[in-house]
């Protein structure tokens, strides 16, 4: 059953969040025929606007991304991130909680959220708002735009972050006792990209940097991403 956002003061929780990015050659696969030979830097771009965005949130104190594209790997050290291999090599679950433990290796005590790599539009003050809200449950979720996936899953101090990501996970985060985050007014933590209709939704929105030099040039109903011209 959802239940409401938590109620009460925020707390002053700093949490380390970790991104998963599968290797640019496969990522956004439902992007193909929007973006053509542009799709891997279009993933890359998502990447580094989540990541950028994420590192300036004053509730976050550190973001890992679980990667084992070299060039991924590269542009988001730079931006500030920790890069950690995807050691398992077993999917998108194993990475995050590899990327949980990792983190834990180093500060056992903290607090971790998972969290996509594909939220262009991504603000700092509205992820805040969500990671504050988490903070009062041992595990809290957001459930996507569409309502069927999870774009963030939180776990407190001392609690399994135990991901379900991947397809219908909004119900399989709320079977799994996580409270369902019902915060409004944080589209830009819930829209992922998988699609160029999603693509004109995070436009909309306003797309970081990073994207933006492919999102301004979709055309409605006939999408096409070209980079500006540098």
């Amino acid at each position: 059953m959802t239940r409401p956002a938590g109620k009460g003061s925020a707390t002053n929780a700093v949490w380390s969040l970790v991104i998963p990015l599968k290797p640019l050659s496969v990522a956004k696969s439902r992007l193909a025929a929007a973006a053509g030979a542009d799709r891997p830097r279009l993933a890359l771009a998502f990447a580094q606007d989540t990541v950028a965005a994420a590192l300036t949130c004053a509730a976050v104190r550190d973001v890992v991304v679980v990667t084992d594209d070299p060039l991924a790997g590269a542009e988001l050290a730079a931006l500030g991130a920790r890069i950690v291999a995807d050691r398992p090599a077993a999917g998108l679950n194993a990475a995050l909680a590899h990327g949980a433990g990792a983190v834990r290796e180093v500060r056992p005590g903290a607090a971790v959220a998972a969290m996509n790599a594909d939220l262009p539009a991504l603000r700092p003050s509205e992820l805040q708002r969500v990671l504050e809200n988490s903070a009062e449950f041992p595990r809290a979720f957001l459930a996507d735009a569409a309502g069927i996936g999870t774009t963030l899953l939180s776990a407190a101090p001392g609690v399994e972050l135990a991901p379900a990501f991947g397809g219908p996970s909004r119900a399989r985060h709320s079977a799994s006792g996580a409270v369902e985050i019902t915060l409004r007014g944080v589209d830009s933590v819930r829209r992922d990209v998988d699609t160029a209709a999603d693509l004109r939704e995070a436009l909309l929105l306003g797309l970081g940097p990073h994207t933006g030099r492919y999102g301004a040039r979709l055309r409605a109903g006939a999408p096409v991403l070209r980079p500006e011209a540098r």
